[in-house]
């Protein structure tokens, strides 16, 4: 399957970065969010574990799946049908990417398949955040939604990774994108926001540990552990 041009200009500019492309991630504002410093991350990794929707990135300890052929990707595939044998991994991280697939349900039976017993699967869903098309944009998700998912999986951890003030400062900064009929003024509003906006992001540290912070939660997630005892040596 041949990517849209669009996400191949992305992820090349990540690993082959002109001066110009330098020069604008220098000058980048920061991320108008801020990951919640209590989400758990210290699930063991095992000798092969896999990482989906990685592309662009390098993922260190992992095997790097996402649909298509470009930078960063180890393994292109569809993640509805991995091309693995089962009980391989022992975890799995899918950050940002049910969102993304036509059934989430087919996938991640798919995933808890190649998935070693005993091992982690961590998945990190939007709930309130502005449509992304990565090539497709479906649906959001609620910790519960996410539960459903889980089938014979137990949950061992959920909560939100970024806040309410993440929504507010990312549909801010959107909303002002919208109100002016350039793409250079886009980029502009985008730049002037973005840095005038980013210290509010801060907020959320005290925010997320509301028990309404639900209610206009940026991201949230869950780890789920296969039932059964066992690691990939």
């Amino acid at each position: 399957m041949i990517p849209p041009e669009n996400l191949v200009e992305r992820y090349r500019r990540r690993f082959q970065p002109r001066w110009s492309d330098r020069l604008r991630l220098a000058l980048e504002p920061p991320a108008p969010m801020i990951m919640n410093r209590r989400e758990p991350k210290d699930f063991p990794l095992g000798r092969w574990n896999l990482y989906i929707g990685g592309a662009g990135r390098r993922v260190e300890g992992y095997v790097n799946l996402d649909l298509f052929a470009v930078p960063g990707v180890d393994v292109a595939a569809d993640a509805h049908c991995l091309p693995f044998p089962g009980a391989l991994f022992q975890r799995v991280e899918c950050d940002a990417v049910l969102e993304h697939v036509r059934d989430p349900e087919r996938m991640v039976r798919e995933i808890e398949r190649v998935m070693a017993p005993g091992g982690y699967l961590h998945l990190v869903t939007p709930f309130c955040h502005p449509f992304h098309e990565y090539p497709k944009d479906y649906r959001r998700f609620t910790p519960d939604g996410l539960k459903l998912l889980a089938g014979d999986m137990e949950v061992v951890a959920e909560g939100w990774r970024t806040g309410p003030t993440a929504t507010a400062l990312v549909f801010a900064i959107e909303y002002a994108k919208l109100l002016v009929p350039w793409r250079a003024w886009r980029a502009a509003a985008h730049f002037v926001l973005g840095w005038l906006l980013f210290p509010l992001r801060y907020l959320d540290l005290a925010l997320m540990r509301s028990p309404y912070a639900s209610r206009l939660g940026n991201h949230c997630y869950l780890w789920l552990r296969k039932r059964g005892t066992g690691q990939t040596g």
